[in-house]
């Protein structure tokens, strides 16, 4: 029998998100909501950004974009992406981030898949998008420079600002409103993900999907709280989680709304100057990935700041351990709680209830309205208390792929089951998450593929054949390539030369930072398949013998 989540279930809204967000009746506030952490006097409020929201769908559709065309951006963090975010969803488009170290080949890739009409591209970053939004064939001015201030022209690229309707215009509007049926099918945003196998793929996410999964998370947020969230203390966030990411997108952008909790976003994430705007402006509440839990333990800076703000955090994206939860939480004095997600649940799944002191390292409990099967190889149900992956039912389970039906067959049952590739395993209803199946890489949170590294490895002329995987070094994992060279090319080609053909083809997160090792031949099934179980225990192996010693790649 699947489990169930122990709460009731919610009444979930079915309308358009920005329905829900600024619900009809309701003047919005003007209170500073999103701030610009090093200059607090720059700011929007939801008036102020409901206003910019509506200029920017008046203006797309002067532009001649259509109701289910993707709008892109391609930028780092700043105050006006809640902007793009809200005016795109809000106006039947569908909103898709690229990630800032994206280089050209990757952005190639992403404005292909997703076929994108509009790009919002910040001006550090107009270059590599002029470039690839060409070798895409998206017709010349289409690419528009989007960031908080106003902008000359570079690289014959306008202003967003240009195309924007008069702020009266936008008093005069209203955003489209959605029937239940068209808020379950209309497709709000497209994030990558690499799924649980393969190159990424686009995550459709629907308005509903979005709604639920922002109801599902404020209930499970303050459940063993003293108060709710209408009567709660005073919440101060920091935005540094990346806006072109589903994490970063329901915290920073809608639940702040929502929740009217001030959120200081960082541009770039420096970890010092993190530490300086929690103390600065008396953060309370962290939404977090491990990679700063571990910043947090072992940083010296970390001893600098006075930090006593900070009463909640909430860490997700990749498993942490319960001894690194529990040192942060006595250092900080504070609640430490995990979650389970993945885009294809629009972000979670299984949360610890607000309010919980939990010490085991468990990930929590099933959201209300979700349910959660743990099965075998076979597809059979695991006796209790074994591992088993982990398949989820509910309303923030994603339409599917974009454009991929095959993959979006391979992931979801017809009656509605995600196969997440992760392995779990369940005690009381309380969920731990124990191995992954999938193939992906998790370095900082961010996901790697390793059929996209290999299939860059193989670009490279003297490339033969290569297996990427994931290796485990002083608690952090990184890419790793274990390569064959066409015969003319050994004892030519050096593992300098791979990272040199690497750092010009993806992302640096993406850099084979685990090191490069020529083997004889990469293992594979009569099929053809790489066999990943023996290139796993390569790495754990390698892993063992390098004793903790990082390999020469640095990110």
């Amino acid at each position: 029998m699947p489990f169930s989540s122990p709460f009731p279930n919610l009444d979930i809204p079915k309308c358009n998100l920005l329905e829900y967000l600024f619900p009809a009746g309701q003047t919005p506030s003007n209170t500073p909501i999103w701030i610009d952490a090093k200059d607090p006097d720059h700011y929007l409020t939801p008036r102020t950004l409901l206003q910019w929201a509506k200029r920017l769908a008046l203006g797309l559709d002067r532009l001649g974009s259509k109701p289910g065309e993707v709008v892109m951006i391609h930028t780092p963090n700043h105050i006006f992406v809640p902007v793009a975010y809200l005016g795109t969803v809000g106006s039947k488009r569908v909103f898709s981030g690229a990630n800032p170290a994206y280089t050209v080949s990757e952005m190639v890739h992403q404005i292909s898949n997703t076929q994108a009409q509009v790009i919002l591209a910040h001006p550090s970053l107009a270059k590599t998008t002029l470039a690839a939004a060409r070798q895409a064939g998206l017709p010349e001015g289409r690419v528009f420079l989007f960031s908080d201030t106003p902008n000359e022209i570079v690289e014959g690229c306008r202003d967003w600002r240009d195309i924007l309707a008069s702020p009266s215009e936008a008093d005069a509007y209203n955003f489209p409103r959605l029937s239940e049926r068209e808020a379950q099918t209309t497709t709000a945003t497209v994030n990558y993900s690499s799924g649980t196998t393969g190159l990424p793929k686009g995550v459709e996410v629907s308005h509903h999907n979005l709604v639920a999964n922002l109801d599902q998370t404020i209930y499970m947020r303050y459940l063993r709280k003293p108060w709710k969230a209408h009567n709660r203390p005073r919440e101060v966030w920091i935005g540094f989680l990346p806006l072109y990411h589903a994490y970063g997108q329901l915290y920073t952008i809608a639940m702040a709304q929502k929740l009217q909790v001030p959120v200081y976003i960082m541009k770039q994430f420096q970890y010092e100057e993190f530490l300086r705007v929690i103390q600065t402006h008396k953060v309370t509440h962290l939404q977090i990935a491990p990679p700063i839990m571990v910043m947090l333990s072992k940083r010296p800076e970390t001893a600098n700041y006075d930090l006593s703000s900070v009463t909640d955090i909430l860490c997700g994206a990749a498993p942490l351990s319960k001894e690194l939860q529990n040192e942060i939480s006595k250092k900080l004095n504070c609640e430490i709680l995990q979650g389970w997600g993945m885009t294809e649940v629009t972000c979670g799944a299984i949360h610890v209830p607000g309010g919980v002191s939990d010490d085991s390292g468990s990930v929590g409990q099933l959201d209300p309205n979700c349910e959660c099967m743990l099965l075998d190889d076979d597809g059979k149900e695991v006796e209790p208390g074994q591992p088993g992956e982990l398949y989820v039912r509910g309303p923030q389970v994603c339409l599917g792929y974009w454009r991929n039906e095959a993959a979006t067959k391979d992931s979801i049952s017809p009656d509605g089951w995600l196969k997440t590739g992760d392995v779990a395993v369940v005690k009381n209803g309380w969920f731990w998450i124990v191995d992954r199946k999938k193939e992906l890489i998790k370095v900082n949170a961010l996901q790697v593929a390793p059929a996209e590294l290999e299939a860059v490895l193989l670009e490279f002329d003297p490339v033969a054949d290569a297996a990427a995987v994931g290796i485990t070094l002083d608690g952090q994992e990184w890419p790793r390539a274990y390569v064959t060279l066409k015969d003319e090319f050994k004892g030519k080609v050096t593992e300098e030369h791979i990272h040199a053909h690497m750092k010009v083809k993806v992302a640096k997160h993406k850099q084979l930072v685990g090191g490069v090792v020529f083997v004889d031949e990469v293992p594979k099934l009569q099929s053809g398949k790489i066999m990943r179980k023996v290139i796993k225990d390569w790495a754990k192996r390698d892993a063992e013998a390098m004793q903790g010693k990082m390999p020469k790649a640095k990110l």
